[in-house]
């Protein structure tokens, strides 16, 4: 189990080449099971649309990402708070989620906003190194 961050989402809506895309692409083909609470499912609803003018999608194609999004994640509902945590709290939710979960990795763009989360067995990883990880890509 991971979590994926809001980050990793929208760098696979702008581009279908790097591991971003083949990341969701397979979390679509059910080969990744990934974690999502509330919290994270109005994040990437909230940062999608913001980001809408870089992604080639019209809004309701970018809703029904954002809702098959969601129905391939497994939702949890985190009952307490680490918070403040983080050094960037607005990502602690995610840690959170990462904790309750029990995921292994939080897969982001901006690893070094999770350097705190080892203390939790929790690795913050690239797509691309995840991947590599599972030898999905060399």
């Amino acid at each position: 189990m991971v979590v994926i961050d809001t980050n990793v989402i929208v760098s696979a809506l702008r581009s279908r080449l790097g591991a971003s895309f083949l990341l969701m692409d397979r979390v679509s083909a059910l080969e990744i099971e990934f974690a999502i609470s509330t919290a994270l499912i109005l994040e990437y609803e909230d940062v999608i649309l913001r980001h809408r003018d870089d992604i080639s999608l019209s809004d309701s194609d970018l809703e029904g990402y954002i809702d098959s999004v969601v129905a391939l994640g497994k939702v949890y509902r985190p009952f307490f708070l680490w918070r403040p945590f983080l050094s960037d709290q607005k990502d602690d939710h995610i840690l959170e989620l990462a904790v309750v979960s029990e995921s292994t990795e939080i897969v982001t763009l901006n690893t070094k906003d999770f350097r705190e989360v080892g203390k939790f067995g929790i690795r913050a990883i690239t797509p691309k190194d995840f991947l590599i990880e599972k030898g999905v890509i060399k």
